[in-house]
């Protein structure tokens, strides 16, 4: 038996005597980039004849490298390096003085409910280990809601934010290698935990109805084993599922039962529009609801509800962890959301950001500019060059953000975050961005 090394592609050289050895030997060359994404290995008969080991021993440990994420199998004979890299920074820009502030995506501090007075929020049983993981005050608020809006709120959990719960549901139904339906553009922090969990994204092409469905049913005919939606107030680009599509959508997913549909209703409780869901009826299936846009950013919480069996194996593998979100936090939470609902906080707030979006879609309308934003906090302007664009804004004093982390194959775009931008500044700020276009790039209509 020889541990004589293989070279692959001209680039790395893969060693090993054992399945472990020759697991680590592939890790490294990830972690040193010499082996890229996409990269293809060896077959498992290629490499054993090299190395003159058996062909088990490689094929344990290509079945190591894919559980770990860091290769994924499209069939029998084909191994890639998968596409995994570290969550990205970009969408925590770093702002001269002066500058307004509409790249972040964070919601008006102005808009968010003021904090629980002093007493408020208080756990109505002792706080320990064991006993229940939700707080009956948040639960019968989310419960009121998901039933007004046509969803079965019989199962409910409450994780440590959207992501969070998305994750665990991931995590429930995936394994390293398999495919995910994503939207294109899509929300950046959902894209980068499906790439760093060693899944495949498979995009899906949006319009303002939400995802268009010649899109969908090719990505579901790949093979998908999830599917992460967000029915309205899309980040980035503000569409909302229409009745009409949705039944349409809905009619496709039915042929494929055992994909699990994660809904991402992240503003919900500042919905603007009735929501068109794509979940019921199936068998597998979560509604994720965060409170971070219209509660406030801090209180990092979810409200996830969905099947049984789904909901039951999250809250099992959550109990493997932090064992539950803390029930104070619960208990803060549902006070701040009951006393914002009650005091017409929220609805002020929804109306508030409908001005604004309202006023920046009609001033680049009349200057000419396509853009998209049926709903939300988020406008996507569709640029030729998104760098230059956003570089020039910021030469003027707004920053946006740069559409590249939110695609995968669509086209190039900024996102503008309306919720620092007043509906009055919104003709001054359109008048900088017809400036940069028209000084840099052939972007308007016709």
């Amino acid at each position: 038996m020889t541990t004589e090394p293989v070279q692959y592609g001209s680039r790395y050289q893969i060693r090993g005597h054992d399945a472990a050895s020759l697991r680590r030997s592939v890790e490294r060359g990830i972690a040193r980039g010499t082996l890229a994404p996409g990269d293809r290995l060896p077959s498992v008969r290629a490499l054993a004849t090299e190395l003159g080991l058996s062909p088990g021993t490689v094929a344990s440990a290509y079945r190591d490298l894919r559980q770990r994420g860091a290769v994924v199998s499209h069939d029998r004979a084909r191994t890639v390096v998968a596409h995994r890299r570290s969550p990205d920074p970009r969408l925590e820009p770093t702002l001269p003085p002066g500058c307004r502030d509409l790249a972040s995506g964070n919601p008006d501090p102005d808009l968010l409910p003021t904090t629980p007075p002093a007493g408020g929020g208080r756990v109505s049983e002792p706080v320990g280990y064991g006993g229940r993981t939700t707080v009956a005050e948040l639960t019968e608020l989310a419960r009121a809601q998901l039933s007004e809006e046509g969803l079965d709120p019989s199962h409910l959990a409450v994780t440590g934010g959207g992501l969070d719960g998305i994750e665990r549901v991931l995590l429930e139904h995936c394994r390293p290698g398999d495919r995910v339906v994503v939207e294109d553009p899509g929300y950046v922090g959902s894209l980068d935990l499906v790439r760093t969990m060693g899944l495949e994204p498979v995009p899906v092409a949006l319009d303002d109805a939400g995802p268009v469905p010649e899109s969908l049913a090719a990505a579901l005919d790949t093979g998908v084993e999830a599917a992460i939606i967000v029915p309205r107030a899309q980040n980035p680009t503000g569409a909302a599922i229409t009745p009409e599509r949705a039944v349409t959508l809905r009619a496709l997913l039915d042929e494929h039962a055992e994909v699990v549909v994660i809904e991402d209703d992240h503003l919900a409780p500042l919905a603007e529009v009735p929501l068109a869901s794509l979940t019921i009826g199936r068998p597998r299936w979560v509604s994720v609801r965060s409170l971070a846009k219209a509660i406030g950013p801090d209180l990092r919480l979810a409200v996830v509800a969905g099947d049984p069996d789904t909901i039951a194996a999250l809250e099992a593998r959550q109990r493997l962890g932090p064992g539950w979100t803390s029930r104070l936090l619960q208990a803060l939470a549902a006070d701040a959301w009951r006393r914002a609902r009650d005091t017409g906080a929220l609805a002020a707030a929804a109306s508030a950001y409908a001005g604004r979006r309202s006023a920046l879609l009609a001033a680049l309308d009349q200057a000419g500019i396509d853009a998209t934003g049926t709903t939300g906090l988020n406008v996507w302007i569709p640029v030729v060059e998104e760098v230059p664009v956003a570089q020039g804004l910021l030469a003027r004093g707004w920053a946006v953000q740069a559409g590249e982390p939110f695609r995968i194959v669509a086209d190039p775009g900024v996102r503008v975050t309306i919720a620092g931008l007043p509906a009055p500044d919104a003709p001054a700020f359109v008048a900088d961005l017809l400036g940069v276009l028209e000084r840099r790039l052939p972007t308007r209509r016709g």
